[in-house]
Formats: structure tokens, C-alpha cells, sequence
């Protein structure tokens, strides 16, 4: 295997050589040279800002081009050749140069004429001017410009090569230029089966019958049609900057390596003579992206044993700690990664490895916020103090350091905290604006995912479902391609949750089903993405009153653990075990399980909107009991904690408890007070279930006022009331119809039909009656 250069190469030096004489044609600049670029350079000049799909495509077209000619002929194809008649192709004018190579004593000439393609110092021109020789003229390369590099590296390399490295050089040229052999004969008759030797073509006339014989011993079983292999069409260099794309591709946007790619690399490896060390770091990836752990521990130990081999060992003794950190995290290991992650912070303190450092202390604060029960006594005895103080020291050392990157996430984590301590909105919001600013000074688009997620999260704590949905639409169709896929499956998800919130679970379905298939293949966003679509099938059961099926489903996803799950689901999965356990009438399971929770979040000092909810599901549990009084002071606290924290979305539901306890009370008028004052600021929000809550609350509270209007001089006055709350309950209705939900649906119907009759409407009171039979009737067919 030569170490640079290739059959391939040659044909872009050829290219190269073309450009320079000006055979290509002013409308084919630009492709050729976008074509030279992504070879050369690595990248393309139309396409700056890489796709995960980009990538992959760029990586199969540089494999393509090691194994095949016909990159060249679809590229040259379509143009015409500039310095020659009309008629000619580009490409007909590559394959001259081409096949005018016809012996390694012509690949010596050709690759010997390389260095008059570049500009000629100061010196040569004035000792060719001493000479009376004229300079050069035409398209010349810049000895630094990337052409002229790559052409003075070719030159280099070549003239190191020793002969028998020639010689294969040359059977493999031979090898990559076969294919184009019967089109070529098709333009010029003249071509021989010995055309492609111009030594062979000569000896034949003195050789006789023995040219096929000499033939067969000078290029082996390759002449008979056997195959030798490709190890002599790749070269070192090749496959290393092939394993830095796809290492790049798959630690950027987590996704892994397309099974076709994945192959046809694996080819190239199992022809070549050396593996390097970074061949384990890819399998490392990719292993780990699969959920084969046994297989990411074994090939990141042979990676880091591999490189430890060459380098010092306090150099990459902390990294190697520090991916195995996070590699037990993601397996379960919660503790045995904690512990490694410490030693790893040790480790670079000794070494003074700061960057290292600060990324370990990073993912410590994160991971502290997932299982804080695990780090509860680190922080106790930590000289950092709390979360906060901690993200404020990494967000200064990365800027003293300028690591924006880290920076940029440090203002990110410290927003998310304030939210989650229902501190200022306005800070949180500065945290957020100084780090788009980063982002956008410094272009890191990896990041622009994870600020969008936490602005949506925003919006959402504002009510603003609007908002919301325009983030994460504006994030998935101009972000999207650039970022890492897991931010993509997030902002997807949350889209599909503000959809399936206002009754659209068809369109939230297509949403998660038309994530691509390839970054699906990582074991950990597969299971975000069943965890998240098995949510929303469990969403729409419960509301549909199919029992059945919802503890079907609840039943998997309990299994799991939360160990294994995402932090962002677990609280969501408990609280809809929470409401499924309250549908079923299992309330003494339901109140044991709100209380556990409730005292773990106080315990841990979690985000103040899960224990917000936690005590709302406890008021609706006292309501369900036929108890709502005794969950009068829990929704003012809860009333009062939303308000203090602006968590808007919440506050209108504990006012809807509120206004409930108070029908109860039988104090209707300060109920519609109430409700008639959030309702407006509720429909922002989007949330079908709750605006169609509230509008029913609202239509109690009208009826109890109608109650209260006794006697004949009142009988105006009641039936105001009662017109309004059948209008209210025409409201409820609708929205409760949106999501699907069997049960709100009938309540609103039988609730018609008790106006209806207490107004004396009798034929309608027996309608509204008809359709709420008919409901429970088509709930009990679809249930089974």
C-alpha cells in the first residue's frame, strides 16, 4: 500500500493538467473545480456547510473514486473540450492524456513534467531571464495554493517510491484505467489488446508468440481476468482521511455509519496491509451509537492502547477515562461512571490538561441534574458550591481559555437552571441572547440545536404555544441538517407534543415517522423515538377511555426502568401513570405514588414546574374522591408558585382548580370571576384538554349562579345564566372533542342535557341524551 499516491490521483493530476493547458470550457470551471476541491481539499466549494447526508455522500464519493474511473466520465462528460476542434469531449480529452501513459517509463515522464504546472520564484524567473529563456506561459499553480501543494506532494511522493512500489503503482494504474479500454477503442481504432503496454507493443514483432507469456509474468493473474485485490488502487493516506470524515460525520451529528458505506469501507480495510488505531475509535462509535456495549468496550480499549503505544500516557490516559465515563452512563452504570468521570477530573488536574478539565466538569453538572441523588454528597463536600456557582466558574475559564464551545453551553445550562429555580425570566433570557451571540460570532452550528430546545422551553413556560411551535419549526427546516440528529428527534418530538396537545395525533404520527431511517439506527435515539410515539399512543387511549390498550402501553414503558430512560420522559411517563391509575379508580396507588414523587423532588431540589404539576395532580386526585375542599390550600400554593416563577401554562390550571374548589364552596360568582379572566390568556397556550376544563368549570360556575336566582323576578336572570353556560359547554365540547377524550365528552352531553331540561326544552334535553348513549355505545365497540 503506497502511503499517497494513487490510480486515482494520477487521474486528478491528469484533471489538474487539463485545467492548467485550458481545455476546460468556461461553463465547466466550476464543476471541475468544485469536483478537484472535494477531493483535494476535502470539501466542496458549492456546499461550505456539510448535512449528515452531505457527509456520508462525500465519503461514498471518495471510496467511488479509489475503486472507479467513471467518477471522472460523469463529471467531463457533458462538456466540450476547449482547445481542440468541435466535436471533442472533455472527457475524450482526459482519456488521451490517460491512455497516453502506456508504460511505467511514460508514468515516470509524466509525473517528471508535474513541477512545470506551477508558478516559477522570483529565482527561477531570474536565471531563466539570465538564460534568454521565456517564462512560462498560461494557467499556472501557486506553490502554496492547494492544486500546488497537492501537485508538489503527488511529485514527492512518486520520487520516493522504490522501484518494485513503482511497479505496483503501475499494474494498479493499469487495473483502474481498464474500464474505460472498449470506449476508447471505439474512438480510435487503432488501440490494441497491447495498447495498454507500449513496451509489449513494441517486443511483439521480435518476441512472436511468447508477448502473451511475458505478459502473463510481468502482470500475473491480472491480465487472466483474476482478481488481486484493491489494495494497490488505496493508499494510507486515503483510508485515514476516510476514517477522519466518518469519525467527524458520527461524533457531529451522532449518527451512525450507513450499512452499504459501512461495507464497502470495510472492503478497503480487509485489502489494505495496515489498520490504524482510529479504525477502533470509528468501531468505537459506531458500537456505542448500536447499543453493543461489550463490543464499545472492547474496541475503545484497543483504541487507547493502540495510541498509548506512540504517545505519553498522561496524554490521553484522562480521555480514555473520560469516554468510558460516558459510555457506563449511557449503559446504566450510573454510579461506576460517576466514580471514573472523578478520576478523570484528577487525572487532568495532575497533567494540567484544562480543556479536559472543563469538559469533565461540565458533564458532571449535567449529570448531577439527572441523578442528583448520586451526586447529593459530592456537592456537599465540593469546593464549587452549587450547580449555579459551577456553571459560572466554567463559563469564565472557557472564556479565559476561548473555548466558545464550552462557553456557549455553560450560558445554556445556566439559563435552563434559572427556569428551573423560577428565577428571573429576563436573566435566563440574557443567558440565552449572550449565547446565540457566541453562536453566531463563531458559527458553531452543532450548537444552535440545543439553544433552540431550551428557547422553546421558554416560550412553553410563557404559555406562548405559538412560539413554541415557530422554534422548533424554524429549527427543523434551517438547522436541522447541520446539527446533531438528537437535537433533531427532540425538536421533533416537542412539535408533535404541541400538535397531539391540540388534538392533532395524526399529523404528530407523521411528524416522528418522517425522521430519517439511518440516524434511527443508534440505539439511544431509537429509544427516544419509541419512548416518545408509544407517549403519545398512551395520550390518546386514555382520552379515548381505552383502558386496555393504555396499560398495555404503560406497562412497556414502566418496564424500562428510569435508569434506562431519558431524564426529559421519566417525569412525563410518571405522570401519566399517575392518570392512568387515576382513570382506573386506583386512588390509594395514584396518592402513594404523587407523594413519593413529590418528596424526591423536594429532596433533590428539582425544577419547581414537575413540582407544580405534581400538585395539581393531587388536587384533581381530592376532586376525583368526591373531596375537592381539602385541595383548596394545595392549589393556592400552586397558584402562588407558578405566579411567582411566570409559569403561565401551569398558573391557568391551578386557577381552574382554584375556581373549581370555590364551585364547591358554592362561591360561583368569584369561580366565573376567575375563569372569565384566564381562559383568554389559556387558548395561547394550546392545550385543547385544558381550555376545554376550564370552559367547563366555567359552565358550573354559571349554573350554580342560575341556582342561586330563585323566584319569578329572577326566571330572566337564570336563564341568562344557563344560555351562557350551555354556551360554555358548546366550547368544552369542542375542545374535548379535539383531543378525543370519550369521558369529557359525555360529561359536557349529560350536562347539556340537565340545562336543557332545567330551561324546560325537553326535546332537546332527550337529543343531548341520545347522543351521550351513543357515545358510550361507539366507546365500548372501539375498546372491544
Amino acid at each position: 500500500m503506497s502511503r499517497n499516491l494513487t490510480p486515482a490521483k494520477i487521474g486528478l493530476l491528469v484533471l489538474i493538467q487539463l485545467y492548467t493547458q485550458g481545455a476546460v470550457p468556461n461553463d465547466g470551471v466550476v464543476p471541475v473545480l468544485d469536483f478537484l476541491s472535494s477531493h483535494v481539499l476535502g470539501r466542496d466549494l458549492t456546499t461550505p456547510t456539510s448535512s449528515p447526508d452531505d457527509c456520508w455522500a462525500r465519503v461514498e464519493g471518495t471510496i467511488r473514486l479509489i475503486l472507479s474511473v467513471r467518477d471522472f466520465e460523469q463529471v467531463l462528460s457533458p462538456f466540450a473540450v476547449a482547445d481542440r476542434l468541435p466535436g471533442r469531449r472533455l472527457w475524450d480529452r482526459f482519456l488521451e492524456t490517460l491512455w497516453s501513459i502506456d508504460s511505467l517509463h511514460a508514468l515516470q515522464e509524466f509525473i517528471d513534467r508535474l513541477p512545470r504546472l506551477l508558478a516559477k520564484s522570483r529565482d527561477q524567473l531570474r536565471k531563466l531571464a539570465e538564460r534568454g529563456e521565456e517564462p512560462p506561459k498560461g494557467v499556472l499553480l501557486s506553490r502554496n495554493s492547494p492544486f500546488g501543494f497537492f501537485v508538489r506532494k503527488c511529485y514527492l511522493e512518486f520520487t520516493r517510491l522504490q522501484f518494485d512500489h513503482a511497479a505496483d503503482l503501475w499494474k494498479a494504474f493499469i487495473k483502474y484505467r481498464q474500464p474505460t479500454a472498449g470506449y476508447w477503442r471505439r474512438r480510435n481504432p487503432q488501440h490494441s489488446r497491447l495498447s495498454f503496454d507500449s513496451v509489449l507493443m513494441t517486443g511483439e514483432h521480435e518476441w512472436g508468440d511468447n508477448t502473451d507469456e511475458i505478459a502473463v509474468v510481468t502482470y500475473g493473474n491480472m491480465l487472466l481476468g483474476g482478481d488481486d485485490g484493491d489494495a494497490s488502487l488505496v493508499s494510507s493516506d486515503d483510508i485515514e482521511s476516510l476514517l477522519e470524515m466518518q469519525v467527524e460525520a458520527i461524533t457531529r451529528f451522532g449518527q451512525r455509519v450507513p450499512s452499504q458505506l459501512k461495507e464497502k469501507f470495510d472492503h478497503l480495510l480487509k485489502e489494505g496491509h495496515s489498520v490504524p488505531s482510529l479504525v477502533h475509535y470509528l468501531e468505537f462509535q459506531d458500537a456505542y451509537r448500536a447499543g453493543d456495549y461489550t463490543s464499545t468496550f472492547n474496541e475503545l480499549h484497543r483504541y487507547f492502547d493502540y495510541t498509548m503505544q506512540n504517545r505519553e500516557r498522561p496524554l490521553s490516559y484522562q480521555h480514555a477515562l473520560m469516554n468510558v465515563a460516558v459510555v457506563q452512563s449511557d449503559l446504566g452504570c450510573h454510579k461506576e461512571a460517576l466514580a471514573m468521570m472523578l478520576e478523570t477530573i484528577q487525572t487532568a488536574r495532575e497533567n494540567r490538561d484544562t480543556v479536559c478539565l472543563n469538559f469533565a466538569l461540565n458533564w458532571l453538572f449535567h449529570f448531577g441534574k439527572s441523578h442528583p441523588g448520586l451526586v447529593r454528597e459530592l456537592e456537599s463536600n465540593s469546593m464549587l458550591g452549587s450547580g449555579k456557582e459551577m456553571l459560572s466558574y466554567l463559563r469564565v475559564k472557557a472564556r479565559e481559555m476561548g473555548l466558545s464551545v464550552l462557553c456557549s453551553s455553560a450560558l445554556i445550562a445556566e439559563a435552563k437552571l434559572g427556569m428551573a429555580n423560577g428565577e428571573s425570566i429576563s436573566a435566563a433570557l440574557e443567558n440565552m441572547v449572550r449565547s446565540s451571540q457566541l453562536i453566531v460570532e463563531h458559527n458553531m452550528t452543532p450548537m444552535i440545536g440545543s439553544q433552540r430546545l431550551v428557547t422553546t422551553s421558554l416560550w412553553d413556560r410563557l404559555g406562548l404555544a405559538s412560539m413554541s411551535t415557530m422554534t422548533c419549526e424554524v429549527f427543523l427546516r434551517c438547522h436541522a441538517t447541520h446539527s446533531a440528529f438528537e437535537d433533531e428527534l427532540k425538536a421533533t418530538s416537542r412539535l408533535a407534543g404541541l400538535l397531539a396537545g391540540r388534538g392533532r395525533y395524526e399529523e404528530a404520527f407523521q411528524k416522528m415517522e418522517a425522521l430519517g431511517q439511518n440516524p434511527l439506527r443508534s440505539a439511544r435515539a431509537s429509544q427516544y423515538w419509541h419512548v416518545y410515539r408509544g407517549l403519545l399512543k398512551l395520550r390518546r387511549d386514555l382520552h379515548r377511555d381505552n383502558l386496555e390498550a393504555s396499560d398495555h402501553l404503560l406497562l412497556q414503558l414502566l418496564q424500562a426502568g428510569p435508569e434506562c430512560q431519558d431524564p426529559d420522559l421519566v417525569l412525563i411517563i410518571d405522570s401519566i401513570h399517575i392518570e392512568a391509575l387515576t382513570r382506573r379508580g386506583d386512588f390509594d396507588a395514584a396518592f402513594a405514588k404523587i407523594e413519593r414523587l413529590i418528596a424526591s423532588l423536594r429532596e433533590d431540589d428539582r425544577d419547581i414546574n414537575l413540582r407544580i404539576r405534581l400538585l395539581l395532580s393531587k388536587v384533581h386526585l381530592f376532586d376525583r374522591i368526591g373531596r375537592p375542599e381539602k385541595g383548596f390550600t394545595i392549589a393556592i400554593r400552586a397558584a402562588s408558585m407558578a405566579w411567582r416563577a411566570r409559569l403561565l401554562s401551569p398558573l391557568w390550571q391551578a386557577i381552574g382548580a382554584v375556581a373549581h374548589i370555590l364551585n364547591a364552596l358554592r362561591e360561583f360568582a368569584a369561580a366565573s370571576r376567575l375563569l372569565v379572566a384566564v381562559i383568554p390568556r389559556c387558548l395561547e397556550a394550546d392545550n385543547s384538554f385544558t381550555v376545554g376544563t376550564l370552559y367547563s368549570v366555567l359552565a358550573d360556575a354559571w349554573v350554580g349562579q342560575a341556582g342561586q336566582r330563585q323566584g319569578q323576578q329572577q326566571a330572566l336572570k337564570r336563564t341568562e345564566f344557563l344560555t351562557r353556560a350551555n354556551e360554555a359547554l358548546d366550547f368544552a365540547f369542542q375542545y374535548f372533542s379535539a383531543v378525543e377524550d370519550a369521558g369529557k365528552m359525555g360529561e359536557a352531553l349529560a350536562k347539556k342535557a340537565t340545562i336543557m331540561r332545567a330551561m324546560g326544552d325537553y326535546g332537546r334535553s332527550e337529543d343531548y341524551a341520545a347522543k351521550y348513549l351513543a357515545l358510550r355505545r361507539e366507546v365500548v365497540i372501539r375498546n372491544g
